[in-house]
């Protein structure tokens, strides 16, 4: 599987030893980080890069994830939730990481490095990567109204507002418009 992965500064030590890591597993791994250590530098190039690397590979019909991370991992799960088609999930426990892909297909995982040592974090990893989407019907509905969103801005109508019925579309043979 090709992984694309991106951080800033307070990743960077941990990114050469995910890349070791992912390698050894047998992936092929695209850095879209850093390359030298510099701490001013801003995560959201970085990571938008590798969320925007994983939907193109996906598109091109590859299998593909991403892997983002930082010090809290809160702003690259945000800057690669910013580009289309990509469904980033913060990961801080294998549960986490495990029902962000079974329930949410997600395909991006953001990782705090400096939450976790290296190998709690490789294993939310791990487990990310291992875990398919179940596919269940519920699931599957619940992330094509998130593309919908993405796509025109399509809800689910709110449940607290009553839902006038659309005038324009009752078929009453009686009105005149002419008459009013």
């Amino acid at each position: 599987m090709r992984i694309h992965i991106a951080t800033d500064h307070a990743g960077l030590e941990f990114s050469t030893q995910l890349q070791h890591h992912l390698a050894a597993a047998g992936h092929e791994v695209v850095d879209h980080g850093p390359l030298e250590y510099d701490p001013l530098d801003d995560y959201p190039a970085f990571c938008i890069r590798a969320a925007q690397a994983v939907v193109r590979d996906q598109a091109a019909g590859i299998e593909t994830l991403g892997v983002v991370f930082g010090g809290s991992g809160n702003g690259e799960q945000i800057a690669a939730n910013k580009v289309i088609g990509v469904r980033a999930a913060l990961a801080w426990s294998i549960a986490t990481a495990e029902l962000a892909r079974e329930h949410n297909d997600a395909n991006v995982i953001a990782i705090g490095a400096r939450q976790h040592t290296f190998e709690e974090a490789t294993t939310f990893i791990d487990r990310f990567i291992e875990t398919p989407f179940s596919g269940e019907e519920r699931h599957a509905r619940r992330i094509a109204q998130l593309a919908a969103y993405e796509e025109d801005g399509t809800l689910q109508p709110d449940p607290r507002v009553p839902q006038q019925p659309d005038v324009l579309a009752a078929d009453d043979s009686s009105f005149d418009p002419e008459a009013g």
